[in-house]
């Protein structure tokens, strides 16, 4: 087996709530302008732009969703058709580290996120207990900590991984840029090329 070149996919999703498309290549380059992403929601925007640009992939994301019913739908559907792109520009994952971990610190708070890509789903978050259960991310309207975690979770269903994400810390809009940050860059690790590994 060889490695599929190059590691590319573009992924559509219409359903009655949302329509998205994503254009995802994972040996990219991160700049700028090969990020490109329009969900309908400004934070999911900022955070996405963070996974890109750490984890070098080039993506163009576009959503059109429910929104004046509420983030949900088009959150969750964005996770799922980010997580079928990595999926499938992946393919059979021939050679890959399978493995990512990176920590991030964002001022007083941190996160830290680790990835196995080995074809089995999971999903973990270790939440703070003073956070309650649904606590808002500062200047963000209608978008929570839930909504951040669902979104990764929702990728990792899709993607089938391991997805294990820590963090501590009281400004949240800080704790969410350092989790998805700290993905972007567990994800890069996870997805790279090892020449020394042959086979799946």
């Amino acid at each position: 087996m060889t490695v599929q070149q190059p590691r590319t996919a573009t992924v559509r999703r219409k359903t009655t709530e949302t329509e998205i498309e994503v254009e995802l290549n994972i040996d990219g380059s991160g700049e700028l302008d090969k990020i490109q992403i329009k969900s309908g929601l400004g934070l999911v925007d900022h955070l996405l732009g963070h996974v890109a640009f750490h984890g070098f992939f080039d993506l163009k994301l576009s959503c059109k969703g429910d929104l004046h019913v509420d983030a949900h739908h088009s959150n969750e559907d964005i996770g799922i058709v980010l997580g079928q792109a990595f999926a499938k520009a992946l393919d059979e994952k021939v050679g890959i580290n399978r493995y990512g971990f990176a920590a991030c610190p964002m001022d007083e708070d941190y996160a830290e996120v680790a990835i196995d890509m080995g074809d089995r789903y999971a999903f973990v978050a270790m939440q703070l207990p003073e956070c309650g259960d649904k606590p808002k991310i500062e200047d963000a309207e209608e978008y929570s900590m839930h909504l951040a975690l669902d979104l990764l979770d929702s990728f990792a269903k899709k993607a089938n991984i391991n997805l294990h994400v820590s963090y501590r810390g009281h400004e949240l809009h800080h704790v969410a840029e350092a989790i998805f940050k700290a993905f972007g860059r567990a994800l890069d690790e996870a997805c790279k090329i090892d020449p020394r590994r042959k086979g799946v």
